[in-house]
C-alpha cells in the first residue's frame, strides 16, 4: 500500500509542478515529509538526511566555477568564433551548431544555459540560410544534451552521482558515464546526417549564403577562463583514466582516491575570483538553483520510495514479466514517455537509476547497457514542446507563425524521429553487448 502511495506522490508531484509551474522539487519535499513522517513513522531528522548532500555539493561547486565563463562572456564569444569558421561551408551548418552547442555544454555551461543563448542564434541562422526549423532545433538540442553529458559537465556529474548513490563503485560509474556521453554523441551525428544527406536539407543549404562577422578577440579574462576550464577538465579526467589504464598501481590508486570534482571546482572558483575573472554575486546568481532544488527534492522522495520497498517491487515486476533481452529497450521506452512531460535530470533518472543494479544482478545484464538506454530514451523526447528543450526552443521564436510551425514540427516530427532513433540504438546496443 505504501509503495502505491509513493508512486502516486511522484506522479502527483510531476503533474502539480507541470500545471502550476512551481518547482517539482518543492512538491517532492512536501510529499517526502508527509509520507515519511506520518505514513512510515520516520523522524524529521531522517527525512532531512535524505537530502542528497553530495550531489548538491558537486553540482553547486562545478556550476559556480563554470558560471564565470557565462558571466564574463567567454562562452558567447566562443560560440561566435566557432560559427564564424563555418561561414564558407553553409551546408555543414547543422554540424557546426551541433558541435558548438556540444563544446560549450561540455565546458560546463549545462543544457539549459546553452539552449538559452544558442537557440535564438540558431533560429536566426535558420531564417537567414533557409535551414529548416526542425533541423536547426534538433541540432542545437542534441548538441547541448550530448555536451552536458560529458563526465565533467553538469548532466554527466549528476549521472555519476546517482549511480554511486545507488551503490556502484566510483570507477565503474565513471566508465558508465563515458558510455552515456559516447552514445548520446553518436546518435545526433547519425540523425543529423540522415536529415542532411537523405532528407534533401543538404541541397538547400549548399545554395545558402551565410554572412557572419568576425567576433572580437578573447580578452584577458576570457583567455584565462578558457585556460582554467581546460585545466580543470584535464585534472578531473586524468586520475580516473589513469586508474583504468593502471588499476594495480598504488600511486595512481592513491591519487584517484583524493580527486573530487566538487572540491577541485571549489579551488578553481577561488582562483577565478582572485584573478578577477567575474563578479562573485553574478556568478553565484548564475548557479541553476531551480535545477538543484528539483534534483535534490525528487531525490528525497525517491529515497522514501527505496525505504518503502517501491523500487525493489518495480524491479522484481520487470524481472518477472519482461525477457532479459528486452529490458534495456523497455527502460528506454519508459524513460522516453516520462521525459515528454518531466525533466531527465530531476525526475526520470532519479526514479529509474536505483532499479538498475538489483535488476541487472538478478538477470545477468551489464548495468551499463540499462543506464545508457535510460538516458538515451529520456533525452530522445526532450525536444517535445511539452518538455524543457522544446519549450526553450519555442520561447526563442519571435514570430507567431514560425512558433506555430515549430510547435507542430517538434511534436509530430522531431520527438517521434528522436524516439525511433533512440529505440533502434538501444536495440542495437542490447544485441551487440
Amino acid at each position: 500500500m505504501m509503495s502505491l502511495l509513493v508512486v502516486a506522490a511522484i506522479v502527483l508531484a510531476v503533474a502539480l509542478g507541470y500545471t502550476t509551474k512551481i518547482n517539482i522539487g518543492l512538491f517532492a519535499i512536501a510529499f517526502a515529509y508527509l509520507l515519511g513522517c506520518f505514513g512510515m513513522g520516520l523522524s524529521p531528522g531522517d527525512i532531512i538526511n535524505m537530502w542528497p548532500l553530495k550531489i548538491f555539493f558537486v553540482i553547486f561547486s562545478v556550476c559556480l566555477f563554470y558560471s564565470f565563463a557565462t558571466v564574463n562572456g567567454t562562452l558567447e564569444k566562443l560560440a561566435g568564433h566557432l560559427l564564424y569558421r563555418c561561414r564558407g561551408v553553409p551546408h555543414l551548418l547543422p554540424y557546426a551548431i551541433l558541435l558548438t552547442s556540444g563544446v560549450i555544454a561540455a565546458m560546463g555551461a549545462g543544457y539549459y544555459t546553452v539552449l538559452a543563448f544558442m537557440a535564438p542564434l540558431t533560429l536566426l541562422l535558420c531564417q537567414r540560410t533557409g535551414m529548416s526549423l526542425i533541423l536547426g532545433g534538433m541540432a542545437v538540442n542534441y548538441g547541448a544534451l550530448a555536451g552536458a553529458n560529458f563526465v565533467s559537465s553538469q548532466s554527466g556529474i549528476i549521472f555519476r552521482g546517482l549511480m554511486t548513490g545507488a551503490g556502484m563503485p566510483e570507477s565503474e560509474a565513471f566508465v558508465n558515464a563515458l558510455a552515456i556521453f559516447a552514445s548520446t554523441a553518436i546518435i545526433p551525428v547519425l540523425v543529423i546526417s540522415a536529415f542532411v544527406f537523405l532528407g534533401g536539407h543538404g541541397r538547400n543549404l549548399k545554395n545558402a549564403v551565410l554572412t557572419a562577422d568576425l567576433p572580437e578577440a578573447f580578452n584577458r579574462e576570457q583567455k584565462l577562463t578558457l585556460l582554467l576550464t581546460l585545466l580543470m577538465m584535464v585534472l578531473v579526467l586524468a586520475a580516473p583514466l589513469a586508474l583504468l589504464a593502471f588499476p594495480d598501481n598504488a600511486t595512481v590508486r592513491f591519487v584517484n582516491s583524493k580527486v573530487d570534482i566538487g572540491l577541485i571546482a571549489s579551488v578553481f572558483s577561488v582562483i577565478a575570483l582572485l584573478l578577477k575573472l567575474g563578479d562573485e554575486r553574478k556568478a553565484i546568481a548564475s548557479v541553476p538553483w531551480a535545477t538543484l532544488i528539483m534534483i535534490c527534492g525528487v531525490g528525497m522522495l525517491i529515497s522514501i520510495a527505496i525505504k518503502a520497498g517501491t523500487i525493489d517491487a518495480l524491479a522484481s515486476w520487470i524481472g518477472g514479466n519482461i525477457p532479459p533481452l528486452m529490458v534495456p529497450v523497455a527502460f528506454g521506452v519508459v524513460a522516453a514517455l516520462m521525459s515528454i512531460f518531466a525533466s531527465t535530470l530531476g525526475v526520470v533518472t532519479p526514479a529509474l537509476f536505483p532499479m538498475v543494479l538489483p535488476l541487472a544482478a538478478s538477470m545477468s545484464i551489464d548495468p551499463m547497457i540499462i543506464f545508457v538506454a535510460i538516458v538515451v530514451g529520456a533525452q530522445a523526447t526532450s525536444i517535445s514542446p511539452f518538455s524543457s528543450g522544446g519549450s526553450l526552443l519555442l520561447g526563442s521564436c519571435t514570430d507567431d507563425k514560425a512558433r506555430s510551425t515549430l510547435f507542430s514540427q517538434l511534436l509530430l516530427r522531431a520527438a517521434p524521429i528522436g524516439f525511433v532513433a533512440a529505440m533502434l540504438f538501444n536495440l542495437a546496443l542490447t544485441f551487440l553487448f
